[in-house]
Protein backbone atom coordinates (compact mmCIF):
# COMPACT_ATOMS: atom_id res chain seq x y z
CA UNK A 1 0.00 0.00 0.00
CA UNK A 2 1.22 3.52 -0.73
CA UNK A 3 2.55 5.09 2.42
CA UNK A 4 1.31 8.70 2.18
CA UNK A 5 -1.90 10.64 1.66
CA UNK A 6 -2.75 14.32 1.51
CA UNK A 7 -5.40 15.53 3.96
CA UNK A 8 -7.10 18.90 3.39
CA UNK A 9 -9.35 20.86 5.74
CA UNK A 10 -11.43 23.30 3.70
CA UNK A 11 -12.62 25.83 6.27
CA UNK A 12 -14.63 28.98 5.83
CA UNK A 13 -11.71 31.06 7.14
CA UNK A 14 -8.57 28.97 6.61
CA UNK A 15 -7.46 26.26 4.23
CA UNK A 16 -5.11 23.70 5.79
CA UNK A 17 -3.36 20.71 4.25
CA UNK A 18 -0.96 18.02 5.44
CA UNK A 19 1.13 15.21 4.04
CA UNK A 20 0.35 12.23 6.27
CA UNK A 21 2.34 9.00 6.58
CA UNK A 22 0.14 5.94 7.14
CA UNK A 23 2.01 4.90 10.29
CA UNK A 24 3.82 8.04 11.45
CA UNK A 25 1.10 10.69 11.09
CA UNK A 26 1.63 14.24 9.86
CA UNK A 27 4.93 14.74 8.06
CA UNK A 28 4.47 18.26 6.73
CA UNK A 29 1.67 20.82 6.83
CA UNK A 30 0.84 24.05 4.99
CA UNK A 31 -1.98 26.56 5.16
CA UNK A 32 -3.37 29.76 3.68
CA UNK A 33 -6.48 31.88 4.05
CA UNK A 34 -9.52 30.55 2.24
CA UNK A 35 -10.58 33.98 0.94
CA UNK A 36 -14.04 32.49 0.48
CA UNK A 37 -15.46 35.78 -0.82
CA UNK A 38 -13.39 35.31 -4.00
CA UNK A 39 -15.57 32.38 -5.01
CA UNK A 40 -15.27 28.65 -5.65
CA UNK A 41 -12.76 28.82 -8.53
CA UNK A 42 -10.28 30.66 -6.33
CA UNK A 43 -10.73 28.05 -3.59
CA UNK A 44 -10.26 25.16 -6.03
CA UNK A 45 -7.05 26.79 -7.29
CA UNK A 46 -5.80 27.10 -3.71
CA UNK A 47 -6.64 23.48 -2.87
CA UNK A 48 -4.85 22.28 -6.00
CA UNK A 49 -1.77 24.38 -5.23
CA UNK A 50 -1.46 23.07 -1.67
CA UNK A 51 -2.03 19.47 -2.78
CA UNK A 52 0.60 19.76 -5.51
CA UNK A 53 3.08 21.24 -3.05
CA UNK A 54 2.66 18.31 -0.65
CA UNK A 55 2.70 15.66 -3.38
CA UNK A 56 6.02 17.11 -4.55
CA UNK A 57 7.35 16.86 -0.98
CA UNK A 58 6.50 13.14 -0.72
CA UNK A 59 8.69 10.27 -1.95
CA UNK A 60 8.00 9.45 -5.59
CA UNK A 61 4.71 7.61 -6.24
CA UNK A 62 4.02 7.21 -2.53
CA UNK A 63 0.80 9.27 -2.32
CA UNK A 64 -2.37 7.16 -2.55
CA UNK A 65 -4.85 10.05 -2.86
CA UNK A 66 -6.31 13.30 -1.56
CA UNK A 67 -8.89 13.44 1.22
CA UNK A 68 -10.86 16.65 1.77
CA UNK A 69 -13.05 17.70 4.67
CA UNK A 70 -15.49 20.36 3.41
CA UNK A 71 -18.51 22.16 4.85
CA UNK A 72 -21.90 21.48 3.32
CA UNK A 73 -23.70 18.40 2.06
CA UNK A 74 -21.60 15.69 0.40
CA UNK A 75 -23.07 13.24 -2.10
CA UNK A 76 -23.08 9.50 -1.43
CA UNK A 77 -20.10 8.89 -3.73
CA UNK A 78 -17.96 11.35 -1.74
CA UNK A 79 -17.12 13.46 -4.78
CA UNK A 80 -19.40 16.53 -4.69
CA UNK A 81 -19.97 19.41 -2.26
CA UNK A 82 -23.35 21.17 -2.33
CA UNK A 83 -24.32 24.53 -0.85
CA UNK A 84 -21.68 24.88 1.90
CA UNK A 85 -23.14 27.51 4.26
CA UNK A 86 -19.98 29.59 4.78
CA UNK A 87 -18.62 29.54 1.20
CA UNK A 88 -20.56 32.15 -0.82
CA UNK A 89 -21.26 31.53 -4.49
CA UNK A 90 -20.79 27.79 -4.16
CA UNK A 91 -23.68 25.70 -5.47
CA UNK A 92 -22.72 22.10 -6.29
CA UNK A 93 -19.17 21.22 -7.34
CA UNK A 94 -17.60 17.83 -8.06
CA UNK A 95 -14.19 18.29 -6.45
CA UNK A 96 -12.94 14.95 -7.68
CA UNK A 97 -13.57 15.98 -11.30
CA UNK A 98 -12.22 19.50 -10.73
CA UNK A 99 -9.01 18.49 -8.96
CA UNK A 100 -8.04 15.04 -10.24
CA UNK A 101 -6.46 16.28 -13.53
CA UNK A 102 -4.37 18.75 -11.50
CA UNK A 103 -3.01 16.24 -8.97
CA UNK A 104 -1.64 13.55 -11.23
CA UNK A 105 -4.97 11.74 -11.59
CA UNK A 106 -4.95 10.77 -7.92
CA UNK A 107 -8.43 10.06 -6.49
CA UNK A 108 -9.99 12.93 -4.55
CA UNK A 109 -12.36 11.78 -1.80
CA UNK A 110 -14.58 14.32 -0.09
CA UNK A 111 -16.53 14.15 3.16
CA UNK A 112 -18.28 16.65 5.37
CA UNK A 113 -15.69 18.44 7.50
CA UNK A 114 -17.25 17.42 10.81
CA UNK A 115 -17.49 13.79 9.67
CA UNK A 116 -13.79 13.98 8.82
CA UNK A 117 -13.05 15.34 12.29
CA UNK A 118 -15.11 12.51 13.77
CA UNK A 119 -13.15 9.97 11.69
CA UNK A 120 -9.87 11.50 12.84
CA UNK A 121 -10.99 11.50 16.47
CA UNK A 122 -12.14 7.88 16.25
CA UNK A 123 -8.85 6.74 14.70
CA UNK A 124 -6.34 8.98 16.48
CA UNK A 125 -7.96 11.13 19.16
CA UNK A 126 -10.44 11.44 22.01
CA UNK A 127 -13.01 9.19 20.31
CA UNK A 128 -10.79 6.10 20.30
CA UNK A 129 -12.27 4.76 23.54
CA UNK A 130 -15.89 4.68 22.32
CA UNK A 131 -17.40 2.89 19.34
CA UNK A 132 -20.25 5.44 19.28
CA UNK A 133 -20.05 9.19 19.91
CA UNK A 134 -21.32 12.56 18.69
CA UNK A 135 -18.69 14.94 17.34
CA UNK A 136 -19.27 18.69 17.40
CA UNK A 137 -16.85 21.12 15.77
CA UNK A 138 -16.89 24.77 16.82
CA UNK A 139 -15.22 27.08 14.32
CA UNK A 140 -16.34 29.44 11.56
CA UNK A 141 -19.52 27.35 11.66
CA UNK A 142 -20.76 24.55 13.88
CA UNK A 143 -20.48 21.06 12.45
CA UNK A 144 -21.55 17.65 13.65
CA UNK A 145 -20.76 14.00 13.08
CA UNK A 146 -22.26 10.77 14.33
CA UNK A 147 -19.95 7.81 14.81
CA UNK A 148 -22.13 4.75 15.45
CA UNK A 149 -20.54 1.36 16.09
CA UNK A 150 -17.31 2.54 14.45
CA UNK A 151 -19.00 3.81 11.30
CA UNK A 152 -19.80 7.33 10.12
CA UNK A 153 -23.59 7.60 10.09
CA UNK A 154 -24.32 9.40 6.82
CA UNK A 155 -28.13 9.33 6.61
CA UNK A 156 -29.94 8.50 3.37
CA UNK A 157 -27.99 10.80 1.02
CA UNK A 158 -24.74 11.49 2.88
CA UNK A 159 -25.87 14.70 4.61
CA UNK A 160 -26.64 13.56 8.17
CA UNK A 161 -25.52 15.14 11.47
CA UNK A 162 -25.90 18.85 10.70
CA UNK A 163 -26.02 19.55 14.42
CA UNK A 164 -25.05 23.18 13.90
CA UNK A 165 -28.34 23.74 12.09
CA UNK A 166 -30.56 22.27 14.78
CA UNK A 167 -32.91 24.97 16.08
CA UNK A 168 -32.88 25.75 19.79
CA UNK A 169 -35.14 28.82 19.44
CA UNK A 170 -37.42 29.14 16.44
CA UNK A 171 -37.54 32.93 16.99
CA UNK A 172 -33.77 33.20 17.34
CA UNK A 173 -31.16 34.66 14.96
CA UNK A 174 -30.61 33.12 11.56
CA UNK A 175 -27.54 31.02 10.78
CA UNK A 176 -25.80 31.39 7.41
CA UNK A 177 -27.79 28.36 6.24
CA UNK A 178 -30.99 30.37 6.68
CA UNK A 179 -32.22 28.23 9.58
CA UNK A 180 -33.69 30.39 12.34
CA UNK A 181 -32.41 29.88 15.88
CA UNK A 182 -29.85 27.26 14.83
CA UNK A 183 -27.00 26.66 17.26
CA UNK A 184 -24.52 27.96 14.67
CA UNK A 185 -26.24 31.36 14.91
CA UNK A 186 -25.01 31.50 18.52
CA UNK A 187 -21.68 29.68 18.45
CA UNK A 188 -20.29 30.25 14.94
CA UNK A 189 -17.17 32.40 15.21
CA UNK A 190 -18.64 35.58 13.72
CA UNK A 191 -21.90 35.29 15.64
CA UNK A 192 -20.19 34.61 18.97
CA UNK A 193 -17.71 37.45 18.44
CA UNK A 194 -20.48 39.94 17.64
CA UNK A 195 -22.51 38.85 20.65
CA UNK A 196 -19.46 39.33 22.85
CA UNK A 197 -18.86 42.84 21.46
CA UNK A 198 -22.46 43.81 22.19
CA UNK A 199 -22.36 42.40 25.73
CA UNK A 200 -19.03 44.08 26.54
CA UNK A 201 -20.67 47.49 26.20
CA UNK A 202 -22.28 46.69 29.56
CA UNK A 203 -18.96 45.60 31.11
CA UNK A 204 -16.65 48.64 31.15
CA UNK A 205 -14.55 46.90 33.84
CA UNK A 206 -13.49 44.11 31.47
CA UNK A 207 -9.78 43.93 30.68
CA UNK A 208 -10.80 43.43 27.07
CA UNK A 209 -11.42 47.17 26.79
CA UNK A 210 -7.82 47.84 27.85
CA UNK A 211 -6.49 45.22 25.46
CA UNK A 212 -8.56 46.25 22.47
CA UNK A 213 -9.23 49.93 23.17
CA UNK A 214 -11.61 51.24 20.56
CA UNK A 215 -10.95 48.18 18.37
CA UNK A 216 -13.67 45.87 19.69
CA UNK A 217 -14.23 44.77 16.11
CA UNK A 218 -10.95 42.84 16.51
CA UNK A 219 -12.45 40.68 19.25
CA UNK A 220 -12.54 36.97 18.44
CA UNK A 221 -12.99 33.76 20.47
CA UNK A 222 -9.22 33.33 20.95
CA UNK A 223 -8.90 36.79 22.55
CA UNK A 224 -12.03 36.08 24.60
CA UNK A 225 -10.48 32.84 25.88
CA UNK A 226 -7.21 34.56 26.78
CA UNK A 227 -9.10 37.14 28.86
CA UNK A 228 -11.14 34.42 30.59
CA UNK A 229 -7.93 32.53 31.40
CA UNK A 230 -6.56 35.74 32.91
CA UNK A 231 -9.55 35.95 35.24
CA UNK A 232 -11.81 38.38 33.39
CA UNK A 233 -15.33 37.72 34.68
CA UNK A 234 -17.09 39.21 31.64
CA UNK A 235 -15.15 36.93 29.29
CA UNK A 236 -15.87 33.93 31.51
CA UNK A 237 -19.58 34.77 31.54
CA UNK A 238 -19.67 35.07 27.76
CA UNK A 239 -18.03 31.68 27.28
CA UNK A 240 -20.37 30.17 29.88
CA UNK A 241 -23.30 31.58 27.89
CA UNK A 242 -21.93 29.81 24.81
CA UNK A 243 -21.49 26.58 26.78
CA UNK A 244 -25.09 26.73 27.99
CA UNK A 245 -26.35 27.05 24.40
CA UNK A 246 -24.14 24.13 23.39
CA UNK A 247 -25.54 21.99 26.22
CA UNK A 248 -29.11 22.74 25.08
CA UNK A 249 -28.38 21.58 21.53
CA UNK A 250 -26.51 18.49 22.67
CA UNK A 251 -29.44 17.51 24.86
CA UNK A 252 -31.67 17.36 21.79
CA UNK A 253 -29.05 15.27 19.97
CA UNK A 254 -28.78 12.78 22.85
CA UNK A 255 -32.56 12.46 23.05
CA UNK A 256 -32.71 11.70 19.33
CA UNK A 257 -29.74 9.33 19.06
CA UNK A 258 -29.28 7.72 22.49
CA UNK A 259 -25.53 8.29 22.21
CA UNK A 260 -24.13 9.51 25.53
CA UNK A 261 -20.54 10.47 24.60
CA UNK A 262 -19.79 13.81 22.95
CA UNK A 263 -16.42 14.96 21.62
CA UNK A 264 -16.00 18.70 20.99
CA UNK A 265 -13.35 20.00 18.61
CA UNK A 266 -12.67 22.98 16.37
CA UNK A 267 -10.89 26.24 17.10
CA UNK A 268 -13.41 27.61 19.61
CA UNK A 269 -13.15 24.40 21.66
CA UNK A 270 -9.65 25.55 22.69
CA UNK A 271 -11.49 27.56 25.37
CA UNK A 272 -11.83 24.16 27.05
CA UNK A 273 -13.67 24.02 30.34
CA UNK A 274 -14.76 27.67 30.13
CA UNK A 275 -17.25 26.40 27.53
CA UNK A 276 -17.40 22.68 28.28
CA UNK A 277 -18.11 22.82 32.03
CA UNK A 278 -21.27 24.94 31.49
CA UNK A 279 -22.24 22.54 28.69
CA UNK A 280 -21.74 19.56 31.03
CA UNK A 281 -23.89 21.26 33.68
CA UNK A 282 -26.64 22.13 31.19
CA UNK A 283 -26.75 18.88 29.21
CA UNK A 284 -28.63 16.65 31.72
CA UNK A 285 -31.36 19.27 32.12
CA UNK A 286 -32.29 18.83 28.45
CA UNK A 287 -32.04 15.02 28.32
CA UNK A 288 -34.96 12.76 29.24
CA UNK A 289 -34.39 11.00 32.60
CA UNK A 290 -33.90 7.55 31.11
CA UNK A 291 -30.91 8.71 29.05
CA UNK A 292 -29.00 10.70 31.67
CA UNK A 293 -26.62 7.97 32.83
CA UNK A 294 -23.00 8.13 31.64
CA UNK A 295 -23.26 11.45 29.81
CA UNK A 296 -19.75 12.56 28.86
CA UNK A 297 -18.36 15.61 27.06
CA UNK A 298 -14.70 15.45 26.05
CA UNK A 299 -12.47 18.03 24.41
CA UNK A 300 -10.58 16.81 21.36
CA UNK A 301 -6.96 17.47 22.27
CA UNK A 302 -5.52 17.07 18.75
CA UNK A 303 -6.82 20.47 17.66
CA UNK A 304 -6.73 21.12 13.92
CA UNK A 305 -4.63 18.00 13.36
CA UNK A 306 -7.65 15.76 13.94
CA UNK A 307 -9.31 17.01 10.74
CA UNK A 308 -6.15 16.64 8.68
CA UNK A 309 -5.61 13.10 9.97
CA UNK A 310 -9.24 12.22 9.30
CA UNK A 311 -9.05 13.63 5.78
CA UNK A 312 -5.94 11.58 5.06
CA UNK A 313 -7.70 8.51 6.46
CA UNK A 314 -10.37 9.02 3.79
CA UNK A 315 -7.70 8.66 1.14
CA UNK A 316 -6.14 5.61 2.78
CA UNK A 317 -9.53 3.89 3.08
CA UNK A 318 -10.99 4.95 -0.27
CA UNK A 319 -14.63 5.80 -0.86
CA UNK A 320 -15.80 3.24 1.69
CA UNK A 321 -14.03 5.07 4.51
CA UNK A 322 -14.73 3.78 7.99
CA UNK A 323 -13.19 3.77 11.47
Amino acid sequence: MSSHAVGIDLGGTNLKAALVHHDDGIVESVHRRTDAEQGPEHIIDSVAALAEQLIDAAPSSSVVGIGIGAPGAINWDRTTVSKPPNLPGWDSINLDAALRPRVGNLPVIVENDANVAGLGSACYGAGQEDDSFIMVTLGTGVGGAIIYQNEIFRGSTGGAAEIGHMTIDYEGPFANSGVGGAIEAYLGQEFLSQHARDRLLNHPESILHDRLGNELDQLNPRILHEAARDGDEAAQELLAWAGHKLGCALGAAVNLLDIRTIVVGGGISSAGDFILDPARKTLPKYVVPGLRDNLQIYQEQLGNEVSLLGAAQLAFDGREAHV
